[in-house]
């Protein structure tokens, strides 16, 4: 889904700035808070974006998913696995053809 090449230049635009020095679990936790909350502000009051502003929309998005790649390279581990192992817990909790959860 995310291309290679993408990675590769979230993590070349932070070595070229020396940010990684930053890049501690908690603050890449806290950021990824900031930024959620900047993505939610462009819906408050209304379920559309502010002005139909949908460019902000995907820039905050786009924010959002930059610090969780970041997260997940910090804590050395692979997204695709962490997103399958989450998905297959969701399958259990929520079974198909349900929306109760499971205890």
């Amino acid at each position: 889904m995310i291309a290679d090449d993408t990675i590769h230049m979230i993590h070349q635009f932070s070595a070229d700035r020396d940010w990684e020095q930053f890049h501690a679990p908690a603050n890449m936790a806290k950021s990824i808070s900031i930024e959620a909350g900047e993505l939610l502000e462009c819906f408050q009051w209304s379920d559309s974006p502010r002005d139909n502003d949908w460019e902000h929309v995907y820039e905050e998005l786009a924010d959002v998913m930059i610090y969780c790649i970041q997260m997940a390279d910090v804590l050395g581990v692979d997204p695709d696995v962490i997103i399958r192992d989450k998905m297959a817990k969701n399958a259990k909790k929520y079974p198909k053809g349900s929306s109760e959860k499971v205890q």
